[in-house]
């Protein structure tokens, strides 16, 4: 089976936020609090802001791959009334303590992000300027077929 290339990516930054757990048995809880359009020029794990019970990382760079199959996944994400990225981080056991895995625009891949074992997975809102762009791509890239038609008369 052959898989058809990304017919566009956009670098993104990720953030991620620690903060401390109410909760006897962890001391620290971590979330991807979100993505910024472009990857910014600083080193992953930089601090970007710190309190007492709280701090949030520039965790690296990754990029969002486009498909010109996933177009109706990217369109309904888009007119959910919230779109968002997905991010799935892999916690490494070490320092620094996750690895960025992926992060998509498209809502089903970003559920089978969750089918794997510890990885951390949270949807994001989706910046403007991504928004913009993966708008551009489903205008220009995407194509009804008679299947999802039919879906649409049945809504």
């Amino acid at each position: 089976m052959t898989v058809a290339p990304a017919l566009a990516r956009i670098p993104v930054g990720v953030v991620v936020e620690r903060r401390k757990a109410a909760n006897p048995w962890i001391d620290m809880v971590w979330q991807p609090i979100g993505v910024l359009a472009g990857a910014p020029d600083a080193a992953p794990w930089t601090v970007l802001e710190a309190a007492d019970d709280r701090a949030s990382f520039y965790a690296g760079a990754a990029e969002i791959a486009l498909y010109r199959t996933e177009t109706g996944h990217y369109r309904d994400n888009l007119g959910s009334g919230r779109p968002s990225l997905w991010v799935s981080l892999r916690p490494t056991g070490v320092e620094p303590p996750f690895e960025i895995v992926a992060v998509t625009a498209d809502p089903a891949e970003g559920e089978s992000f969750t089918q794997a074992g510890d990885d951390l997975v949270e949807a994001v809102p989706m910046p403007p300027a991504i928004c913009a762009i993966v708008e551009a791509f489903v205008a220009e890239h995407h194509v009804e077929d008679a299947l999802e038609e039919s879906y649409e008369v049945l809504r």
